[in-house]
């Protein structure tokens, strides 16, 4: 036998046999642990004669959705209801996670700026931000904001957008064409309408995470070399150009991990949207639940839709970071 053989370990002296045992061992308890609950929890339901299934979601709902983007009735079922919330919610989360990325770096820039003004601003609005919980913010932010907008009749006018109390109505494609919102009576009329509550929990969340999302961004430019911005402006790059060729694909590793949970984190703060009185899942769930008494199945769902949503976000992340990612020698 070769002296240069390794000797092999035995297997009750393998660190690495002990750290899978350890794994397995966790993973059978919690199995076990769930089988116990899940036993306990049908074994209380049956005590008292509570039925459990998902047999009441063609049944008729009986009341009325304020905001909706699917077709919808009091004479639609609970399962129409449960897709309405559902469209509410991702419309919320992925038109909020592009706004809150757009409106962060324009924050994470601005933090980093020479300009003292500019910089003091930005710094001000993260700082004020970071430090006020997000429910607080939410409901100041649609009574003591949105409720005290002008009247429809003296709606506001930011190009082609026109701001309200009774909602924002923006430019939008109809039928081919572009249809621009125009005020008729104490209506619009034309463009697509967010509704007061809309306009609350998607400004809101938007406000909110940009100041993260800010932040984020301004510390991953700050983990870049300052040689690389001194190599860019030898070369003749604007600042922008630094900033946009040279600076932030090398960024992006150090930005890309943390940006991913302020995504997770906005998903799952829309939940929040009935402080402000937007049907969103969770809030069209609990009505629901209150007049099926069928918590425990419309819980669940909710719990594995928002796991779901999460695991995709970070799957589609992770698969970004990995195409972004510099390969170094």
């Amino acid at each position: 036998m070769s002296d240069t053989k390794k000797t092999r370990i035995p297997i009750w002296r393998d660190e690495r046999a002990y750290a899978v045992l350890a794994q397995v061992a966790f993973v059978v308890v919690v199995i076990a642990a769930g089988v116990f609950l899940f036993g306990n929890l049908l074994s209380a339901l049956r005590r008292q004669n509570i039925p459990i299934g998902f047999d009441f979601l063609p049944t008729r709902a009986g009341f009325d959705i304020s905001d909706s983007f699917l077709e919808y009735t009091a004479s639609s079922n609970y399962l129409q209801a449960f897709q309405v919330g559902l469209v509410n919610t991702l419309v919320v989360a992925s038109v909020g996670i592009v706004l809150a990325s757009v409106f962060g770096l324009i924050t994470g820039l601005a933090g980093l700026t020479h300009n003292f003004i500019i910089s003091r601003l930005a710094r001000v609005y993260t700082e004020i931000m970071r430090n006020v919980p997000l429910l607080v913010f939410l409901v100041f932010w649609y009574r003591g904001i949105v409720f005290n907008l002008p009247k429809i009749s003296e709606a506001l006018s930011i190009g082609p957008i026109l701001v309200s109390n009774r909602g924002v109505a923006i430019p939008w494609l109809l039928e081919g064409a572009l249809s621009l919102p125009v005020v008729r009576g104490r209506i619009f009329d034309g463009g697509f309408v967010l509704s007061p509550e809309l306009f609350a929990i998607l400004s809101g969340l938007v406000i909110y995470t940009a100041a993260f999302i800010g932040e984020v961004i301004r510390a991953g430019v700050q983990a870049i070399p300052r040689g690389q911005f001194e190599a860019a402006r030898a070369l003749g790059f604007t600042g922008m150009q630094s900033i946009r060729l040279i600076v932030l694909p090398q960024a992006l590793r150090v930005i890309i991990p943390p940006l991913t949970s302020q995504y997770l984190n906005l998903t799952k703060n829309s939940s929040l949207a009935a402080a402000v009185g937007y049907p969103d899942l969770w809030s069209i769930s609990t009505v629901i639940i209150n007049q099926t008494g069928r918590a425990v199945e419309m819980i669940a769902v909710v719990m594995g839709i928002y796991l779901t949503t999460s695991l995709l976000t970070s799957l589609f992340m992770n698969w970004y970071n990995n195409k972004v990612r510099l390969i170094e020698r």
